[in-house]
């Protein structure tokens, strides 16, 4: 791995390279992903299933043959080792635990005058979850996205996921079964999104789309915003590894290869104040990268965007990766929790050395469906409040309109509307 020194005169341009990592040209393929959604809300099944044909190598001959039969989720779901189900089972009881601790409640106060003020939460009507296939399949991103909806209160979870050549992977069809989800639909890519978005004879259309992707999915959910509602746009998935002198360097540099295994275009980060610690981790990265089963996705994602940071402080570290804001971030230090308070900007925070990126993707509990490419600083982690939306409560009393009426009628007059304005005065005059 490159190794860089904050103290070099060229860091200023190498470290802006880094802060690009996330870029995804998504101008580059909007105009093919405009073309598919515009042919999905027209055709609806006929072009959804053109497009399978197209992408996937297979044609459904029916429009029955999109939905997956509940029967083949439960047959694949007994299938499996004992072990791997009673895993699946250890994570979905912890990601259920941890997004019911997430549940905003409704709410109701009455003020001394008899108004009455609060919020309704309700979840909405309908969820399409988006789990992706391609290069590799991951039941673990279904539990992340299907709990928390349940979890919500949402009546009906619509899911799409890609079938290559019209085969599903058996884990995936254990997981859904396990979450007992009955619409699941042969369907990937920009396609799905679309059939989601604007709904197809099959497809029902749904309030939210929520779930990762590739750059096709991930400029689909873009175009079809305010048609649905999205959780983020993520981009290649990526870590970040704050360490001092402390911190092995075998622990470290597999953890680097745990993001860089996912995709040539994954970024993983170290910043330690340890110079010798940093030479250890790029010889570890090296020889750990020749036992991987996705070496050549893990090595190309290394050279071209993996990178070493030394600084001189902890807290010129802290700030690099505050302005780096990257997805996954463990914190391997002497003292991990008493850093916790400096950190403004990551998706989720791993603290200690017994805590690997890993046990956040499948068991721990918190959803790792999280913002990548620097967008932390803005965006938060999926959860149950993807799911939901908050209707404001207003009751007014008598003496209420008492207290603010006159208030209200006076800005509404500034602003010159008349009719507002009135609306209360009308109201004052009668009481």
């Amino acid at each position: 791995m490159k190794i860089f020194y904050s103290s070099d005169a060229m860091f200023e341009a190498n470290f802006n390279e880094l802060l690009a990592r996330g870029k995804m040209d998504i101008e580059g393929v909007s105009s093919i992903v405009s073309t598919l959604l515009k042919e999905i809300q027209s055709g609806g099944n006929s072009a959804l299933k053109a497009q399978i044909a197209r992408f996937d190598r297979w044609e459904p001959k029916a429009d029955d043959e999109l939905l997956v039969d509940t029967q083949e989720m439960e047959e694949a779901y007994n299938r499996i080792d004992p072990t791997l189900r009673d895993a699946l089972h250890l994570a979905y009881d912890r990601i259920e635990a941890y997004h019911q601790k997430l549940m905003p409640k409704t709410w109701m106060e009455a003020e001394a005058n008899g108004t009455i003020l609060g919020q309704k939460v309700t979840a909405v009507d309908r969820a399409g979850l988006y789990i992706p296939g391609g290069k590799a399949a991951y039941p673990s991103s279904l539990l992340m996205n299907v709990i928390p909806a349940q979890v919500a209160g949402v009546e009906e979870i619509v899911i799409c996921t890609p079938a290559p050549d019209n085969e599903l992977n058996e884990l995936l069809l254990a997981a859904c079964h396990l979450c007992k989800v009955s619409k699941v639909y042969r369907v990937g890519g920009a396609s799905a999104i679309g059939a989601m978005a604007y709904g197809t004879e099959t497809i029902p259309k749904v309030d939210v789309i929520t779930g990762p992707g590739n750059i096709f999915v991930a400029t689909a959910k873009k175009l079809v915003y305010g048609e649905v509602n999205i959780d983020m746009i993520a981009g290649p998935s990526e870590i970040g590894i704050l360490a001092d002198q402390s911190a092995r360097a075998d622990y470290l540099a597999i953890d680097l290869l745990s993001q860089a295994e996912h995709d040539e275009m994954a970024s993983s980060i170290l910043i330690t104040t340890d110079s010798t610690l940093a030479t250890q981790v790029s010889e570890r990265v090296a020889s750990y990268l020749g036992t991987l089963s996705r070496e050549e996705i893990a090595r190309k994602s290394i050279e071209e965007r993996g990178a070493i940071i030394v600084t001189e402080t902890m807290d010129e570290a802290i700030a690099l990766m505050n302005e780096i804001a990257p997805e996954h971030l463990e914190v391997v230090t002497q003292d991990p929790m008493a850093l916790l308070d400096s950190i403004k900007h990551a998706g989720a925070i791993f603290l200690g050395e017994q805590t690997p990126e890993p046990i956040g993707d499948y068991v721990a509990g918190p959803n790792h469906t999280l913002p990548t490419g620097g967008t932390a600083k803005f965006y938060s982690p999926l959860s149950v409040e993807n799911f939901l939306k908050k209707s404001s409560i207003i009751s007014m009393s008598k003496e209420g309109m008492r207290e603010i009426g006159e208030s209200c009628a006076l800005i509404a007059n500034t602003e010159g509307l008349t009719a507002h304005e009135e609306s209360v005065r009308i109201r004052l005059r009668n009481l």
